[in-house]
């Protein structure tokens, strides 16, 4: 069983996952330009942004409630740029004091322990990250943004790798492959999606998936 919804935290996706006794299969979780806070089980731990594709294999039985922190958003809280965080599952008490993590681990209701202790540390959202996952999420070109706030390339990429973990080109690449995904679970035809996502033509999609997701569309949905 897996739920999410709206975070009171901006930009911040809450989520809860349950799975049941006897089912233990593996999972494939693509990138998505975000990084999570994470309690599983009376543990706590940060899966940093990644840039292929992870596959899970959570134990039967094992619980799960979750921050999903957007727009490069989580570092703000977690206290280090997402650059050191990439394609790596870090515990939580590498960065937060002992204390701390202990509260959220031992605590009755762990999504509002992660909930409270985000929003201690919360320090906003930085509107040209926002701007910029928003143009990658569009398909529109993420230069555009560096040009419209007087920022040089390599300052935006500067300030995409600490917020996000990577650059604007990668970020791009990941939640247009998102954005393909989606259409094609969708129903959409694979020309069509190729299209729609802002790829050259369907063999490229196709490449792209395969080296995101490790695996062809059509194996992936």
């Amino acid at each position: 069983m897996y739920e999410e919804w709206a975070s009171p935290l901006p930009h911040v996706v809450a989520w809860r996952s349950v799975t049941p006794p006897g089912e233990g299969r593996a999972k494939r979780i693509l990138p998505d330009g975000c990084l999570d806070l994470i309690w599983q089980d009376g543990s706590v731990f940060v899966a940093g942004p990644d840039t292929t594709a992870q596959i899970g294999r959570p134990p039967p039985g094992s619980r799960y409630a979750a921050l999903r922190f957007g727009a490069g958003t989580g570092p703000g809280v977690l206290g280090v740029p997402a650059c050191e965080l990439v394609d790596r599952q870090v515990p939580l008490e590498a960065l937060w004091p002992a204390a701390e993590v202990r509260a959220v681990a031992e605590a009755d209701d762990p999504m509002a322990a992660l909930t409270t202790a985000a929003g201690r540390r919360w320090q906003g959202a930085d509107p040209l990250m926002v701007a910029l996952a928003g143009a990658a999420r569009a398909g529109s070109p993420v230069g555009a943004v560096a040009e419209r706030c007087g920022l040089s390339p390599r300052q935006l990429q500067r300030r995409s790798n600490a917020a996000f973990g990577y650059g604007p080109k990668t970020l791009h690449r990941i939640l247009r492959l998102q954005r393909a995904v989606a259409l094609a679970r969708a129903g959409r035809p694979f020309a069509a999606v190729s299209a729609d996502a802002g790829y050259a033509d369907q063999a490229h999609l196709a490449r792209e998936v395969r080296a995101m997701a490790g695996v062809p569309l059509r194996d992936l949905l």
